[in-house]
């Protein structure tokens, strides 16, 4: 496959990361609605624009310069993020009484193992001899 079109593959999932964060930045009732979550209040307002912002532009970030510098570490930062966050919420599902984010569940470890399918793919391979 063509590394270009690979590197393009590779930064999709980059744009859902940042429309959240930019979500988070100029319309946090619709980023949190759309996650599922009422907008909170005060202190908890700011942990949560603070902290879902930085998780989905961090994300962001590792996903695009992965795919820019045809990087599998950052790729797999970016799919570290993912699968953190699927596991999280089996924890919150499993000892916290949440519901099932069966959804969002799926969507993180579909986007964690793209990432890291890409990241495989686009590494450098050593040069047979």
């Amino acid at each position: 496959m063509n590394r270009k079109v690979l590197q393009v593959i590779a930064a999709i999932p980059g744009l859902v990361m940042l429309n959240n964060a930019i979500g988070f930045i100029f319309n946090p009732a619709s980023a949190a609605a759309s996650l599922g979550m009422p907008l909170l209040e005060g202190m908890a307002l700011s942990t949560q624009i603070g902290d879902l912002g930085a998780f989905f532009l961090c994300s962001a970030g590792f996903i695009f310069l992965g795919a820019l510098k045809s990087s599998s570490l950052l790729l797999n930062a970016g799919a570290s993020l993912l699968g953190a966050a699927a596991v999280m919420r089996l924890i919150a599902w499993g000892f916290h009484g949440a519901e099932l984010a069966t959804v969002f569940i799926t969507f993180e470890v579909v986007i964690m193992l793209w990432l890291i399918i890409c990241g495989y793919l686009l590494s450098p391979k050593p040069e047979s001899e």
